[in-house]
């Protein structure tokens, strides 16, 4: 039997920036022959798409594989043992495998999965990487102070959200081998130390805090921890295993839905009206593509709380669809028909 081949498990929250770091590690990669599996909460594949093309050879198209179908915790026999076994049995495998969990999933259930004994004898957890948002942490967002939420919620109705994200966000952290402060040029010094106190309160002992922007990190240190996580479990329970065993959990705290749009008219009124949508909604997390009227390239918009960040990735390609396709991420009850209508409206005039 070969070396079982390392796996890094990559999860935090919507719109940390994950898919910019696991970018930055495959073009960094020193020849490593990198696998991705994905995991889209939607059914437009957003990161998928953005990683498909990087132009590295360590990672082809072939190398990433998708899973759109909800929370990867929720799917682990249908679909990830399947997905492993996979990749497992091909001639060329890889050197390492990455996988980029949801912004909404557990990484307690597939660090078990790694115990299941179609992949055990074949592949090993080498470390679980969570990112967080240094910005978002330094404004209060997913703070365990319900007190200080609460007051920070009159300034800011975007943080209304209830307890689920709260306890979502401390399970990714409580999982983690190596937490990554992404963003920190976006916040001052001071408020970078009061983030790394708040975090030191919720890490498991001996977890390292990681600064980082742009999801720039040391890749070698990154994909060589060799921890074996899935032998090593004690302390990473969830709220959910704490209060209910190990039962399957569920998402119905959340939603997603995807919105196909004509081609926009004009980029800066669409970003604008996506923004002021974020706002009287109350939406967690929006992405994807937008096709601008008479334009060659496809635009790419990421946005979580009241940041919306857009760039132009590549040409629209020969027999695509020019049209614009969005992810749109919330909490139950979130009202899809006004934001379809509103997001129409713009684009009929």
């Amino acid at each position: 039997m070969s070396e079982k081949i390392p796996v890094t498990i990559i999860t935090g929250f919507l719109g940390v920036g994950k898919t910019t770091l696991v970018r930055h590690v495959l073009e960094n990669a020193g020849g490593k022959r990198i696998a991705l599996i994905i995991n889209e909460f939607g059914d437009v594949g957003v990161d998928g798409d953005l990683l498909k093309g990087c132009s590295d050879e360590s990672c082809s198209d072939d190398d990433i594989v998708e899973l759109a179908n909800g929370c990867i915790c929720c799917t682990v026999a249908d679909e990830f043992i399947p997905t492993m076994q996979k990749l497992l049995e091909r001639e060329n495998r890889p050197d390492h495998i990455i996988i980029e969990t949801s912004g909404l999933a557990l990484p307690q259930p597939l660090v078990q999965a790694f115990n299941w004994p179609e992949i055990k004898s074949e592949v090993s957890i080498d470390g679980v990487v969570t990112i967080v948002d240094g910005a978002a942490l330094s404004e209060g967002r997913f703070a365990s102070n319900e007190g200080a939420v609460n007051e920070l919620r009159e300034q800011d109705e975007m943080l209304n959200h209830e307890t689920p994200l709260g306890e979502l966000f401390e399970d990714q952290l409580i999982c983690a081998d190596l937490i990554i402060i992404n963003k920190t040029d976006l916040i001052s010094s001071d408020d970078l130390l009061r983030v790394e106190v708040e975090l030191n309160r919720h890490k498991r002992k001996g977890v390292s805090l990681v600064r980082a922007k742009n999801g720039k990190v040391d890749v070698v240190a990154l994909l060589g921890m060799g921890l074996e996580a899935e032998n090593d479990y004690e302390g990473r329970q969830s709220h959910h295993e704490k209060h209910h065993g190990h039962e399957a959990h569920d998402h119905d705290d959340f939603v997603s839905f995807s919105i196909n749009l004509p081609p926009s008219t004009n980029k800066n009124t669409l970003l604008d009206r996506i923004e002021n949508i974020i706002v009287k909604h109350d939406v967690l997390r929006l992405k994807g593509f937008v096709a601008i009227e008479g334009g060659s390239a496809r635009l790419v918009v990421q946005a979580v709380g009241l940041r919306v960040n857009s760039w132009f990735d590549r040409a629209w390609q020969r027999g695509e669809k020019v049209e614009t396709s969005l992810v749109v991420i919330g909490q139950k009850g979130l009202d899809r028909e006004a934001i379809e209508r509103e997001l129409l409206a713009l684009e009929l005039g």
